[in-house]
C-alpha cells in the first residue's frame, strides 16, 4: 500500500500553535461527506459524520456540506435531490440543518453567508453539475469560493477523482475529518500492523471484480478464504462439477492465478469444502453436499456446515480478520453460512479480543440483518473505495489531501495504509 502524509482534523482545530483553532469562529468550512444513503441503511452514513460536525460546530465554524447522491450524470434529476436528506440528517444529529438548492453560484454563496457560527448547511447534489464527475477545474474553483477550509470526511468517495474530492483540496487548506481518520486508522493498521495470525474472508459474485484484491491480500495475510459465487471458479480449477452454479467464463484461469499468488506468498488459501445446493434461488428445499460433488441440476448458494466449522476453528486461532462480501446468496434467503460466520467473529471480538474489520455495502447489510453491525471492531460503509484500497491502489482523494496539507507550523502526522 502507499503511505499518505495528510493533516488531520486536530491539526485544523489546534492550528499548530493555537492561532488557527480560534480563527475557525465564523470561518466557512466545506465538509465533503457521503450522504448517498439507501433505504434500510439505518442512517449509518449520516451518523458517521457526527463527530466531525460536532467538533467544527464547537469551534464556531460555518459548515457547508458537499455530497453526491445517485447517478444524475450532470442533470438536475428531482428524484436524486439531497433536499429530503437535510431533515433526516437533522433528526439524526439533533440540530437544524439548512438546505441550499445548489452547490455553486449565488444560491449557494448566499446560503453560506446566511449561516450563523456553528450553523450547518447541506447543499444540493454535486453531481447535478457535469463538472463534478469531469473533475472540472472551473467547477472546483466555483466550489472553493464558498469556503476558507476544506475537510474530507468521505472515505467511501476517496477513489473518485472528482472535483469535490480531488481538485477542491488542491485549492484550499485541507485536512481529513474524524470519520476519514477512523477508517484510515482501522484499515491502515490491518495490512501494515496486523496482529498475527491474520485472515481475510472475501465473498461475492464475480472473481473478475475482486481479482486484484485477492492477489494483493494473498501477499499480506496468513490465511485467505474465498466464498460466494467466486468460489465456483476455484471448483472449476480443481475439475469439480459445479452443476448450474453461477461462474464467469474465465473464472478457472483467474482462480489459478490467485492460487499461484497465495502459494508464492505462503498464504493458506481456503475454499468451501461443502456447499448448500438447491434447484433455484426460489427453491425452499436445499441440502448440503461436498463441494466436489454438486449435482448437475443444482446450484451452490451458500457455504455448508463443514465449511462453517472449519472457518470457526481457524478464526479461533486468528488475531486479526478482514471480511468483505457475503458468503452466499443471502439476499435470496441463503444466509445461514454468512450469519454463522458473522456471529462467530462477533463472539471472538467480544470474548477474545479478535480485531475484526468488515466492509462493503452487502457486508454491512448482512451484519445489520444479524444485528451485529456494532459487534465488529470496525465496520466500513465504503464500497468501491474499500475495494480499491484492498487492491493496493492509490486513492485520488487521499493523494490530494497529502499534496496540499495544512501549513500549521509542524509536520503532519504520518498515516500508513
Amino acid at each position: 500500500m502507499g503511505s499518505y502524509h495528510y493533516s488531520a482534523l486536530d491539526d485544523l482545530l489546534r492550528g499548530g500553535g493555537g492561532g488557527l483553532g480560534g480563527s475557525l469562529s465564523s470561518a466557512a468550512v466545506l465538509l465533503r461527506a457521503d450522504l448517498n444513503i439507501t433505504p434500510g441503511t439505518d442512517h449509518l452514513r449520516l451518523k458517521a459524520h457526527g463527530e466531525t460536525l460536532r467538533r467544527l460546530r464547537e469551534a464556531g465554524a460555518k459548515i457547508g456540506i458537499l455530497s453526491h447522491f445517485g447517478r444524475p450524470r450532470g442533470a438536475r434529476v428531482p428524484s436524486l435531490s439531497l433536499a429530503p436528506v437535510a431533515p433526516l440528517l437533522a433528526d439524526c444529529l439533533g440540530y437544524k440543518v439548512a438546505f441550499a438548492e445548489d452547490c455553486v453560484g449565488e444560491t449557494a454563496e448566499s446560503a453560506m453567508a446566511a449561516l450563523s457560527d456553528g450553523g450547518v448547511l447541506l447543499m444540493e447534489n454535486t453531481r447535478f453539475h457535469a463538472g463534478e464527475e469531469e473533475n472540472s477545474p472551473s467547477f472546483a474553483r466555483a466550489l472553493a469560493r464558498l469556503g476558507s477550509f476544506y475537510v474530507n470526511d468521505a472515505f467511501s468517495a476517496a477513489h473518485r477523482a472528482h472535483a469535490s474530492t480531488e481538485s477542491l483540496p488542491r485549492l484550499l487548506p485541507c485536512c481529513a475529518g474524524a470519520a476519514m481518520e477512523a477508517e484510515m486508522s482501522a484499515l491502515g493498521g490491518f495490512l501494515e500492523g496486523a496482529r498475527r495470525p491474520s485472515m481475510a474472508i472475501v465473498g461475492g459474485a464475480k472473481i473478475s471484480d475482486k481479482i486484484r484484491i485477492l492477489r494483493h491480500l494473498a501477499k499480506r495475510v496468513d490465511s485467505l478464504f474465498v466464498g460466494g459465487a467466486m468460489a465456483h471458479g476455484f471448483f472449476e480449477a480443481r475439475a469439480y462439477p459445479i452443476g448450474r452454479s453461477r461462474a464467469e467464463p474465465d473464472a478457472a484461469r483467474l482462480a489459478r492465478s490467485v492460487e499461484a499468488a497465495a502459494a508464492k506468498a505462503r498464504c493458506r488459501l481456503i475454499i468451501p469444502r461443502d456447499v448448500i445446493v438447491a434447484a433455484s434461488l426460489n427453491e425452499s428445499r436445499s441440502r448440503a453436499v461436498s463441494a466436489s460433488a454438486i449435482p448437475s441440476d443444482m446450484m451452490a448458494l451458500d457455504i455448508g456446515p463443514e465449511t462453517v466449522a472449519e472457518l470457526g476453528l481457524l478464526l479461533d486461532k486468528t488475531r486479526t480478520v478482514l471480511w468483505n462480501g457475503p458468503l452466499g446468496a443471502f439476499e435470496h434467503g441463503f444466509a445461514e453460512g454468512t450469519m454463522a460466520i458473522a456471529r462467530h467473529i462477533a463472539d471472538r471480538t467480544r470474548s477474545a479480543g479478535l480485531i475484526s474489520l468488515a466492509g462493503g455495502g452487502e457486508t454491512a447489510t448482512a451484519l445489520r440483518r444479524a444485528r451485529l453491525d456494532g459487534a465488529f471492531s470496525h465496520l466500513s460503509m465504503a464500497g468501491g473505495a474499500l475495494l480499491e484500497w484492498l487492491s493496493g491502489a492509490r486513492l485520488p482523494a487521499l493523494a490530494a489531501l497529502e499534496e496540499n496539507r495544512l501549513s500549521l507550523g509542524k509536520e503532519s502526522r504520518r498515516r500508513s495504509l
